[in-house]
């Protein structure tokens, strides 16, 4: 784990916490086997700008200033296919300087851990970790014991982990629970700023979007001097619609349609069933350094779904759609309709964005059962764009 000062939270103790952090992180990481894919452009790289507002440095969860993000892949054999993400909101000891956060839910059916305990009392006390459906109670576990082993939370008797899923079970053997402590650890380790790992890997591994493959996202959009200058960033672990590829639509243009249609008209292989039962679900991540309440920050999060609505997922019965959002700032809140409208819109199209970024990043996987699932054709993806507009020829 790279330990950053973070801007208008340092303390005196804060980098002696992180130091803490990294001494309860020692231990090895599991060996992978993973092969290596090749690299994918973003959507943004590509042409496809979702939106109207500006992106930060980095269009990633960590142009927040202090944010950090890691990843470890848990890929083993023929059949796990699985892995686990850690958002940070700052590098140094979460339970001694909570940040201000809450949760809201789109669709209920998942297993997100802290949840009841973060919008009683709007903070978020613990490194906020992603991974796959059944390994969550691993994982919470784990980052319990991790955060109990900082010599400055000795007297700590409750802690709060926030822990979210995706079931990653069509190219994963939930059923195994492969996430371990040490995958834990190794997730926590990694963190940094800058830019962001995203396709997949981490708990996006195994995780599949519109009939391709899914997987980490993100995207970031500043608002203007006028109103502050801060950024709302985004993460998700997209996992929703395994299994229609019609419904996908990117800044408005249906392109699943319009795959679907070139599937047949140029005879491309299928690659999952169509007509079954919708599954799968999203988790999504917000961080602000705009200075919110928890009462502000529950309606950012909502706007969250919105985001994801406009690629086209509608909160089927079977998913679990959840949002979590924070801010970074030490400062009291500020109010304005304007303020709040303008992060609104933030975070609508850095969620776009951020779903957008994770089917383009994600690489074809095969897992278990023999399953396998192809990435988004990038190429036929960007001629159907072209054909609408929305990305010229020029910049493909």
């Amino acid at each position: 784990m790279r330990v950053e000062q973070r801007v208008g939270r340092a303390t005196p103790g804060c980098l002696a916490a992180a130091t803490a952090l990294l001494a309860a992180l020692n231990g090895p990481a599991s060996a992978q086997d993973r092969p290596q894919p090749a690299e994918r452009p973003r959507a943004r790289d590509s042409g496809v700008l979702v939106g109207g507002l500006p992106t930060g440095s980095y269009n990633a969860i960590t142009d927040v200033s202090g944010v950090l993000v890691g990843h470890h892949t848990v890929w083993v054999g023929d059949s796990i296919r699985t892995g686990v993400t850690a958002i940070l909101p700052h590098g140094g000891n979460l339970f001694q300087e909570k940040v201000a956060g809450a949760i809201a839910v789109g669709n209920g059916f998942g297993k997100l851990v802290g949840l009841s305990q973060v919008n009683e009392l709007g903070q978020i006390e613990t490194p906020i970790l992603l991974t796959g459906t059944l390994s969550v109670f691993r994982a919470a576990d784990a980052l319990v014991d991790t955060m109990l082993a900082i010599p400055e939370n000795r007297r700590v008797t409750s802690i709060n982990p926030v822990v979210g899923e995706t079931n990653d079970g069509y190219l994963s053997d939930v059923r195994a629970r492969p996430v371990a402590p040490e995958h834990v650890r190794a997730a926590l380790r990694q963190t940094h700023g800058g830019a962001v790992e995203e396709g997949s890997v981490g708990a996006g591994t195994g995780t599949r979007t519109h009939g391709w493959k899914g997987g980490i996202g993100t995207a970031s959009r500043v608002l203007a001097e006028s109103l502050g200058g801060y950024t709302v960033g985004v993460l998700v672990q997209s996992n929703f619609l395994g299994t229609d590829r019609g419904r996908l639509r990117i800044e408005g243009v249906p392109v699943g349609a319009e795959l679907v249609r070139m599937e047949a008209e140029r005879g491309w292989r299928p690659v999952l069933d169509r007509g079954t039962e919708p599954s799968g679900s999203i988790m999504i991540v917000l961080a602000t350094d705009a200075p919110l309440s928890h009462r502000e920050l529950q309606r950012l999060a909502r706007r969250a779904f919105l985001g994801v609505a406009r690629t086209g997922h509608y909160m089927y019965n079977g998913s679990g759609d959840y949002a979590i959002a924070f801010s970074t700032s030490s400062r009291p809140p500020e109010s304005g309709g304007g303020l709040l409208s303008r992060l609104f819109l933030a975070a609508v199209e850095a969620t776009e964005e951020a779903v957008i970024n994770s089917l383009f990043k994600a690489t074809p996987v095969t897992g278990f059962g023999g399953h396998r699932v192809e990435a988004l054709p990038i190429d036929a993806t960007l001629e159907i764009l072209a054909r609408y507009g929305v990305v010229s020829e020029g910049d493909q």
